[in-house]
């Protein structure tokens, strides 16, 4: 079965992004402030999130679980 997920658009707002990244507005607010989020653009004060480079950074970032080790 293919999992639903809701359409996000290719630029989105800080409420989408905290949905997409099941986190709050204030989350979203401190990674644009201390620069640890991709895809950010700024309009004046309104911020926009790019999509396509916001998932395209988690997935690169992505680093592979350390293996359990046999206790």
């Amino acid at each position: 079965m293919t999992p639903v997920v809701p359409a996000f658009p290719a630029l989105m707002t800080v409420d989408e992004t905290a949905e997409l990244l099941r986190t709050t507005r204030k989350a979203i607010y401190a990674l644009v402030e201390r620069g640890q989020l991709a895809g950010v653009r700024r309009l004046g004060r309104r911020v926009l999130i790019d999509r396509d480079e916001l998932l395209s950074s988690l997935t690169e970032e992505r680093a592979p679980s350390p293996e359990r080790s046999g206790r």
